[in-house]
Formats: C-alpha cells, sequence, structure tokens
C-alpha cells in the first residue's frame, strides 16, 4: 500500500512539475511578446505621454531607438530582416514614402485605422498611415502686412513680396514636400518659375529653422514666412520670453483657400517588414489615431488632428478653421527627387 502511494505521489509530483515548467514557459513567452520595439525620428514630450498610456492599458513594453530619419532608415537597410525594429515614426510623407521605396515597410490591415486616417493620409497600399497633420502656412508681420494682401503660395512669387520672404534651405524636406506639391499642382515648369521667383524675393539667403523664421518676421528681417504651423506653438510654450514676443508679433494665414487649399504634411507611422511583434505594432498605431491619443498631440506639440475638424487645441482653434489640400501625400514622395532638382536650377540654396 505504501509503495502505491509512493508511487502515486511520484506521478503526482511529476505532472506538478511539468505544470509549472508549462506556467513558466507561458509567462516566458508572453513576456517576450508584451513588447514594441520603435526606431523613431520624433523627440517630443507627447510621445512619451503616450507611450506611458499605452504601457499602461495594455500592459506592452515599449522601447525606443531615436535618431534621424535618414539615419533610421539607413539602420534598417542594414540590418535587413535581422533588424529589432517593429516601427517606424517618423515626421513628413516624402520620409515615409522613401521607407517604403526601400522595402522596409509591410501592408498593414486595420479596418480602425481605415476608419480613423482619411484616405488622402495614408500610403495607397497601407504600408504607412498618418498619425499628425502640420500645416505648411505664410506666417506675417501683423504691424506690416494685412490679412488681404495674402492669397496663395504661387502669390509668393509676385514682385510686391521682393526682399520680404523668409524662409528655410531647400535641403529641408517641409519645403521638398511643399515644392512637390506645386509640381503637382502645377506642372514642373511653372513650379520652378515660382522657385526662382522666391527666391529673388528673399530678405536673406535660406538658414536656420522654422521657428527662426518667425523670429526673422518679427525683427523686422523679412515681412512674411514659409513654416509649419505647430512650430508657433513651440514658439509659444517656449521658456525663452524673447519667443512668446515673436508670437505676439505674428498671425498665420492659411494659404490657397479659394482653390485646392493649404499645403499640409504630416507625421506618421509604418509597420517594418522585419517586424517580430505586427500585432502589437498595429495596436499601437491604432492607439495613437484614437481621439484619446489625438488629442495629447494637438494639446502637447501642437500638432492638428487626421480630423482637421476634430481638433480641441485652443492654440490651434484660435487661428481659425481652414480648407487642407486633399493631394494623396504618397505624391509628395514621388516628387521629391523632382522637387529637389527644381530647387537646384532655381538657384535655391
Amino acid at each position: 500500500m505504501s509503495t502505491g502511494r509512493s508511487k502515486g505521489g511520484i506521478v503526482i509530483k511529476y505532472f506538478l512539475n511539468r505544470i509549472a515548467l508549462l506556467v513558466f514557459c507561458l509567462s516566458l513567452l508572453t513576456s517576450l511578446q508584451a513588447q514594441l520595439n520603435i526606431y523613431s525620428h520624433r523627440h517630443y514630450d507627447s510621445d512619451k505621454i503616450l507611450y506611458k498610456k499605452f504601457t499602461d492599458k495594455t500592459g506592452i513594453k515599449i522601447n525606443v531607438v531615436k535618431g534621424s530619419a535618414d539615419q533610421l532608415i539607413q539602420r534598417l537597410i542594414s540590418e535587413g530582416d535581422d533588424s529589432p525594429a517593429d516601427l517606424l515614426l517618423t515626421v513628413d510623407a516624402g520620409r515615409l514614402h522613401r521607407a517604403k521605396a526601400a522595402g522596409l515597410l509591410q501592408p498593414i490591415r486595420s479596418r480602425t485605422l481605415y476608419r480613423n486616417i482619411p484616405g488622402s493620409l495614408r500610403d495607397p497600399d497601407n504600408q504607412w498611415f498618418a498619425l499628425t497633420v502640420r500645416a505648411r502656412v505664410i506666417v506675417y508681420a501683423k504691424d506690416r502686412v494685412k490679412p488681404s494682401d495674402l492669397s496663395t503660395y504661387e502669390d509668393l512669387a509676385s514682385s510686391k513680396w521682393k526682399g520680404r520672404i523668409a524662409v528655410r534651405s531647400s535641403s529641408n524636406i517641409y519645403n521638398q514636400s511643399l515644392m512637390a506639391s506645386l509640381i503637382e499642382a502645377n506642372g514642373k515648369r511653372k513650379a520652378l518659375a515660382w522657385a526662382k521667383a522666391v527666391r529673388k524675393n528673399m530678405a536673406r539667403a535660406p538658414r536656420g529653422s522654422d521657428r527662426d523664421q518667425a523670429r526673422a518676421v518679427a525683427a523686422g528681417i523679412a515681412d512674411v514666412a514659409i513654416m509649419n504651423t505647430y512650430y508657433i506653438g513651440k514658439l509659444a510654450s517656449s521658456s525663452d520670453p524673447k519667443d512668446h514676443k515673436v508670437v505676439e508679433k505674428v498671425a498665420v494665414f492659411f494659404p490657397n483657400q479659394k482653390g485646392r487649399g493649404a499645403h499640409i504634411n504630416v507625421s506618421g507611422a509604418g509597420v517594418t517588414k522585419s517586424s517580430k511583434n505586427k500585432e502589437n505594432a498595429i495596436k499601437f498605431i491604432e492607439f495613437l489615431s484614437s481621439s484619446e491619443a489625438q488629442d495629447v498631440f494637438g494639446s502637447v506639440n501642437y500638432e492638428y488632428p487626421v480630423k482637421i475638424n476634430d481638433n480641441k487645441s485652443d492654440l490651434l482653434s484660435s487661428w481659425g478653421p481652414f480648407k487642407s489640400d486633399e493631394l494623396n501625400l504618397s505624391k509628395l514622395g514621388e516628387r521629391n527627387s523632382d522637387a529637389v532638382k527644381l530647387f537646384d536650377k532655381a538657384g535655391w540654396e
């Protein structure tokens, strides 16, 4: 009898050990799966807030590698299928298109993203999706320029703006995407003529960031600047009182409101071809497209939501509603090389 009980105890102990081992393996597997590796060109407080919110909601740990878009794209190319990255997060549709063209992304199937992201703000093959919108507008000196003096991007080529425009270098991707939109709207010949005329109308040679263009207008160096709206938010929230004075002296004008609408660009994300955590990556993009996340982008980083009319930021609302160009932003990437060539021909540094 004692021998039977002893053998029974051994059998039970054996199965208990096997169950414990199975539980440990499942726990280990779960811990390995519950993570997400992001290569990000974005460097904003809004993103840190959203990483934490997502982890708190899902238990999925987020690991972030930061770098410039070009560095991260080159890294993905070098790493190939062995890349640990699950998600590429960057700014400008031109860069997202570049990643797609290099074969670094894969299609995403998600009814949530199809519903939340307008068709013009995502790749036609669903390899990348916009997460925020930036409008590239005309910022003007309130004491020297009337809104009625302004109309379109094309009008900046007029001689009345000679010596009055501030804008950054043609090597900047934001300007390249604006130029790509002009090529798409007006053709290469007219786009080249525009670039040549605007170059002649500059108050100084291209230099600095978008914020520096607003500072130039406030300082009286130029009367108008071409820049992205969210940089006005950055100046308004700056710790430097001088930047607050800049914001007081300038105003935002949305061009082409009687035509195709103001040029917009985006920040966005794509799942890498090498992703080992594709499900988590899609879940994260879906979270970033939610109204909760979209509100954080607006209130903390002054970016428009992908559904622009859903904006809840007081600062962005103060500039009023606007009509945006509905060009599919994949065209900005497709036209990028043409834009660079035309800028060179125009002598735009």
